[in-house]
């Protein structure tokens, strides 16, 4: 999954994208409002972390524009305000959630997860295939209940799968959500994630659409 992250204090940006980078997120950051739309109309994130007061153009400007332009990206807002109306007015104007600071990092990754999950449809954190259960919160994959150990990325490339299960995911969407912007992996890299996965969960579990991309049934 990736993450943008639109902040301009140097120690609090610096924080969440350490965070949720060793949370297994792919993070790519802005510290000013501009460039942050730039980076959120550019490319499909997961979902947004942006703060409200920001340089050359403020959160809900960026927001505003964002919905404008039509981009559903869950956006998590964060502010030191903690007035009711500069909530009601995040939330109206497009947020799907509100952060006051100073926060938890815990609770601000923990936030950032239900919006991708409820983004996807997903009630509950747990996505059970077959036999393979994947649990969101803790980030564990299991086979008939016994744990299988993944990298990182397998178990990012495994959920976004499940996440998307149904659709056809094509190798360019599954790059844009598993690399950042300062990332160049080789491009068969994801033909190896799929080749561990099959071999630690199942050699059944995800379907090549050759030429495609990848698919986990419905």
């Amino acid at each position: 999954m990736r993450v943008l992250v639109v902040e301009d204090e140097p120690d609090v940006i610096r924080a969440v994208a350490m965070y949720l980078r060793e949370s297994g997120y792919s993070v790519d950051t802005a510290e000013n409002g501009e460039d942050g739309l730039f980076k959120a109309v550019t490319w499909d994130y997961d979902a947004i972390v942006l703060d409200v007061m920001l340089p050359q153009r403020d959160g809900w400007s960026v927001l505003a524009e964002l919905r404008r332009q039509g981009k559903s990206t869950p956006v998590l807002m964060l502010t030191a305000r903690d007035a009711v109306k500069d909530r009601v007015r995040g939330l109206d104007t497009g947020a799907d959630d509100y952060l006051i600071k100073p926060f938890e990092l815990s609770e601000l990754a923990a936030r950032v997860r239900a919006l991708i999950r409820r983004s996807a449809g997903m009630a509950q954190p747990l996505i059970e295939i077959g036999n393979v259960s994947i649990d969101t919160t803790a980030r564990t994959v299991s086979v008939d209940g016994n744990g299988v150990a993944l990298t990182a990325k397998e178990y990012c490339l495994l959920e976004f799968l499940a996440i998307h299960r149904g659709e056809l995911v094509t190798r360019t969407k599954i790059y844009d959500h598993l690399f950042d912007e300062y990332d160049a992996s080789l491009s068969n890299l994801v033909d190896v994630y799929v080749s561990n996965i099959r071999r630690k969960v199942g050699r059944d579990l995800i379907t090549t659409r050759r030429g495609m991309g990848y698919i986990i049934e419905g």
